[in-house]
This record gives C-alpha cells, structure tokens and sequence, in this order.
C-alpha cells in the first residue's frame, strides 16, 4: 500500500485525504512475467473493482480513491490503455479510470500495510 500520482514529497495518510497532494492510494505490483502476463493482471483489475465510479471506490469518496493504472514504462502505458477501451464494451458508463506514467511510489505508514489481513475490515479482502 503506498501512494502515487501526487505532487507531495513522502506524502502521509492524513495529507492524502485533504485532497491537496493529488495522490491516489495505490497498491505496487511486484510480478513475474513467466507465471502471469500485465494483460493477464489488467483483467484482473478490471473485475476486482467498479472503474466507472470516477472519484470514489464504494464507500471510499475522494481523489485518493480514483481508479489508476500507474506504468513504468511506455509499453505498459500502451497496453493499459488498449485493455481499457476493450473494457469500455462491457460497461454502459464510460471508464474513468486514469492510465499515466508512474512517476514516484511513496509507500504508506506501516498501519496501513496488510490492513485487510491486520483488522479483517475494510474493501481490501480482494
């Protein structure tokens, strides 16, 4: 759990929620290509969340809770974005997820890693 796609050096939970540092809270996904491919991973993003609820997530409302797709690199910007307009086809509401080049993953404050598996609460159990 971090945040990303903000302005804010080292960014706290607490200054994330203001809604000023234009951080989204973000997950980091560490993978290995041979076991599982990004296409494979973007369809499982898809699925495991609503990508046209645009500045909320559930009950979660607020700028650091937008759907993202962060890429390191041009290719995967370029794959994101095609998974994305193939996506569109399922869904009557136009997509609002944002598809843009990671810049810098901050990681959040230690009570926040593991929180599903910590407090057995929250939208995380996916």
């Amino acid at each position: 759990m971090g945040y990303c796609g903000g302005t804010t050096n080292n960014p706290t939970y607490r200054e994330v929620c203001t809604g000023t540092t234009g951080h989204a809270e973000a997950v980091e996904v560490e993978y290995d290509a041979a076991v599982i491919s990004y296409e494979d991973l973007l369809k499982v993003f898809w699925k495991i969340h609503n990508p046209t609820q645009g500045l909320r997530q559930g009950w979660n409302f607020g700028d650091q809770y937008r759907s993202a797709i962060f890429c390191d690199s041009e290719s995967d910007l370029i794959t994101a974005q095609a998974s994305a307009a193939a996506e569109q086809r399922n869904h009557r509401h136009q997509i609002t997820t944002q598809i843009v080049m990671l810049s810098k993953f901050w990681r959040a404050e230690e009570y926040h890693q593991q929180y599903y598996a910590k407090k057995g609460v929250g939208s995380c159990r996916i």
